[in-house]
């Protein structure tokens, strides 16, 4: 295989979309803890933007173009975009006007372009129809994966992606090869697996990883920003412990139970992983000095934030996975995927209800945390 066969291979991805439209079950009406997370950095990308961009050097068209990669469907994607902008105006006015002075008249606040990027099967239609109308950007959509390049060179001035990192370009082989020392028979995904599937996990996401910072360094303009808000888990903690994959492995119970009573192919079951990979920031950090182009200016936790909106705990939480999980169980388990979908689910209600402190400790210790890079000239 040359190796323009190989570099595409590698780049070829899978996509599992978000509950698209504006139903009581999609992803709008279900991400309030996304919102939450996106909420939470407000502040810290202020006080980024405030300290660590300087307008001056890096817009020379008068045009501030910002791209939120993996944003779904709104509408944490709008408010993130509201965000950075209030940011950036903020920045320029106190560039403009310093000590009781004003400096630079010449020197206005730029237009803002905001590229809106997801999968190509993302529901953009709901997206675009739910644009705010008092909007001060223009707005354009972006389709394909973020692990590939999606922009010219050098166009980028800020880059944001919350809450899609974590997702790999696609399960990794060999945990769904029967041949392979790393099939992962039984489970859905690495948590509480064999050794070398999460090994096989932590491969994909390196390789990940990579593409992303070597596509986001040749499109973001020296001096330019990336934030991200990841959902992840802290430095040293063992993967079986993490909230969010424990999760994972109260899912994978249901979804076996349900193959036992031959509700669903057991060997279905067998084959579908969840391509997710919850990194810590060591991890990133890694990555990002492997990669070169990039400084970690700022790497922060953040406030983990569960808005119930008066509903039951164990509600919220199924129906956040139902809107997360739509998108893989269509794709994996065809026509039947909504009632399978919705029998494990209640399933998963259930067993979260009967063990209250299970439930109490996937909700109130996921684990989120930010981090600024910026790009800067390689040595």
């Amino acid at each position: 295989m040359g190796e323009e066969q190989q570099r595409e291979e590698r780049w070829r991805t899978e996509a599992y979309p978000m509950k698209g439209g504006d139903a009581m079950d999609s992803y709008a009406n279900n991400s309030s803890y996304q919102r939450g997370g996106v909420v939470a950095a407000k502040k810290v990308i202020i006080e980024a933007v405030g300290e660590k961009l300087d307008l001056k050097s890096i817009v020379s068209s008068n045009i501030f173009r910002i791209a939120d990669l993996g944003c779904s469907v709104g509408p944490n994607t709008f408010f993130a975009a509201e965000n950075i902008i209030n940011a950036v105006q903020s920045k320029c006015q106190y560039d403009q006007y310093q000590g009781g002075v004003l400096h630079d008249l010449d020197h206005v606040c730029p237009e803002f372009q905001v590229f809106f990027n997801d999968h190509s099967s993302n529901d953009f239609n709901t997206l675009f129809t739910s644009l705010p109308p008092d909007r001060q950007y223009f707005a354009a959509g972006v389709a394909g994966s973020f692990y590939c390049r999606l922009f010219p060179s050098a166009s980028l001035h800020f880059v944001h992606s919350s809450y899609a990192i974590n997702w790999l370009s696609k399960v990794p082989k060999p945990i769904i090869d029967k041949s392979s020392a790393a099939w992962n028979k039984g489970k859905i995904h690495y948590s509480n697996s064999k050794d070398v599937v999460v090994e096989a996990y932590e491969v994909q996401f390196g390789e990940d990883m990579e593409c992303f910072l070597h596509a986001r360094a040749q499109e973001v303009v020296f001096g330019g920003l990336i934030a991200l808000v990841i959902c992840g888990r802290p430095n040293g903690m063992p993967h079986s412990q993490n909230a969010q994959n424990i999760t994972f492995e109260l899912l994978g119970s249901c979804l076996m139970d349900m193959a036992k009573k031959g509700k669903v192919s057991e060997e279905k079951v067998d084959s579908f992983n969840i391509p997710m990979y919850l990194m810590s920031p060591q991890e990133l950090e890694a990555a990002v000095d492997r990669n070169g182009y990039f400084g970690i200016e700022r790497i922060e936790d953040l406030p983990n934030v569960l808005q119930l909106g008066g509903r039951p705990k164990s509600e919220v939480i199924s129906s956040h996975w139902r809107a997360i999980m739509h998108g893989m169980m269509k794709v994996h388990f065809g026509r039947d995927a909504v009632i399978i979908l919705d029998e494990l689910l209640e399933l998963f209600r259930k067993k979260l209800e009967e063990d209250l402190s299970l439930m109490n400790s996937i909700s109130d210790t996921l684990y989120t945390f930010f981090a600024l890079l910026k790009r800067q000239a390689r040595e």
